[in-house]
């Protein structure tokens, strides 16, 4: 049994602040807004129930190519579509949030690093108002997305994601919302976001998911931070969220969704 999870979740749990302590209009009003709108996103059916049903009792196989850390379930290159759903999917609540984060930004061009199986695909598109791109390096899974849902809205970048996010960044310019869900080491999520970050603008924002998956993705995180344009961060445990607004104190909450 992996150790490093459990005790990463206790010190979040010992860290957590409550709204109370947060000081700033901006990081209050932010919060209090995303607790009120999860509660009644929550409250209603998924929007796409149909699609996690479909993914969940699917018993074909899919041929994944890996480019980083691979899952920590699912050894095999042919694994079972419900598996993969199962072990590698993000949970409701957090891809609600994504769709509330989008939301904050001008969400015009907003991209999703790891498509999957194209379930967060679906919750970004829903608040994005231009393109949204999903880079993904395994072809069979971009197959899969597709298959799942087709609209113009999406564009699917399919290859190493190194290779392909500079030349797709160079082309489009300027990004409003990132959400980091791929790879999952120390080297490429900071490669990543260091690719990322001339794009980025006072109002981007940008997600990583599984920020405590393993101690170098916690030491990537914690890099992160300290990088000088971002004014502001939220740990969730299940991610983090960086802001770059100027004129705010730089600052970094933990705190519970």
């Amino acid at each position: 049994m992996e150790v490093y999870p459990y005790l990463a979740f206790l010190n979040y749990w010992l860290n957590k602040e409550d709204k109370y302590s947060l000081q700033g209009p901006f990081i209050s009003g932010f919060y209090t807004e995303l607790k009120s709108y999860l509660k009644k996103e929550l409250q209603q059916q998924d929007p796409f129930v149909r699609e996690r049903a479909i993914l969940s009792t699917e018993r074909g196989q899919i041929q994944v190519v890996d480019y980083g850390a691979g899952s920590k379930k699912l050894k095999e290159k042919k694994r079972i579509t419900a598996q993969i759903y199962k072990y590698s999917t993000t949970k409701r609540k957090f891809s609600t949030i994504y769709s509330f984060l989008i939301a904050q930004t001008p969400a015009e061009h907003v991209i999703e690093l790891g498509t999957c199986l194209g379930i967060n695909t679906l919750y970004l598109s829903q608040e994005t108002k231009g393109k949204l791109y999903s880079f993904e390096g395994s072809p069979s899974l971009v197959e899969k997305a597709r298959s799942l849902h087709q609209s113009p809205q999406i564009e699917y970048m399919e290859g190493e994601i190194s290779d392909t996010l500079p030349f797709h960044l160079q082309a489009k310019g300027k990004v409003d919302f990132v959400l980091i869900d791929a790879t999952h080491t120390k080297e490429a999520t900071l490669r990543y976001f260091q690719i990322i970050l001339p794009y980025l603008h006072e109002k981007s924002i940008v997600a990583i998911a599984d920020i405590y998956w393993s101690r170098e993705m916690t030491t990537a995180w914690k890099e992160i931070l300290r990088t000088t344009e971002v004014s502001l961060s939220l740990d969730f445990y299940e991610c983090g969220v960086l802001f770059f607004r100027k004129g705010i104190t730089k600052s970094h909450h933990v705190l519970s969704v």
